[in-house]
């Protein structure tokens, strides 16, 4: 790992009490005694998803420790895990379709969407460490998208539009302080600039749908 980035897994740690409170209210406090027709589905998606920030969370740890074997044995876990947990998102979009709310999918599928395409060129450049760990670093940040877009609403009485544009905020300024570390250590900051990009087209598609 470079030294640069050596604290990575504690700022990935982060994530864990924030993404326990954004969804408190709406599974975490229903937590064991769900209501009749509680969707089993959730359930399913509720499971991946631990499981995928699992293994986000560990992999910095891992390279830090040199059990490389381990973090590779994790990365090919990830190929079974990670096309399950955007599988599990497909009861939910049938729902939406089904309730004529289209606008909806845009949330659930856009950040699909981000998933697969920094988990892809991840994958991809897995041979290239410092792209690999960038373009993770990227799929991490998705996460704060249905975090920040709950804790907005029922934490602070936000409503939509300001809630998404300061999910844009934070995303984007830590996008633009990670490129200017990497700039200033001398290393390649591509994978942030494409990933800003990419948030940018998922703004753009928001503000259109939806105001």
């Amino acid at each position: 790992m470079e030294r640069s980035y050596r604290y990575l897994g504690y700022f990935f740690l982060l994530l864990l009490p924030v993404i326990t409170l954004s969804f408190h209210p709406s599974y975490g406090s229903k937590f064991p005694d769900f209501e009749p027709g509680f969707d089993p589905f959730i359930h399913v998606h509720a499971i991946l998803a631990t499981l995928w920030v699992a293994l986000v969370i560990s992999q910095p740890f891992l390279i830090a420790n040199k059990k490389i074997s381990l973090h590779r044995s994790f990365g090919k876990f990830s190929y079974f895990l990670f096309p399950l947990l955007i599988l599990s998102f497909v009861p939910a979009w049938i729902k939406i379709i089904r309730s004529g709310a289209y606008e909806n999918l845009f949330f659930s599928l856009g950040d699909c969407v981000l998933l697969v395409t920094f988990y892809s060129l991840s994958i991809f450049n897995r041979k290239v460490p410092g792209k690999h760990m960038r373009f993770m670093i990227a799929t991490v940040l998705v996460l704060l998208g249905p975090t920040i877009g709950r804790i907005g609403p029922a934490f602070m009485g936000l409503d939509m539009i300001i809630t998404q544009t300061l999910q844009y905020s934070i995303i984007l300024s830590i996008l633009i302080a990670l490129t200017f570390y990497d700039i200033r250590n001398k290393k390649d900051s591509q994978p942030y600039t494409l990933a800003m990009f990419a948030f940018g087209i998922h703004a753009v598609v928001f503000y259109l749908l939806f105001l």
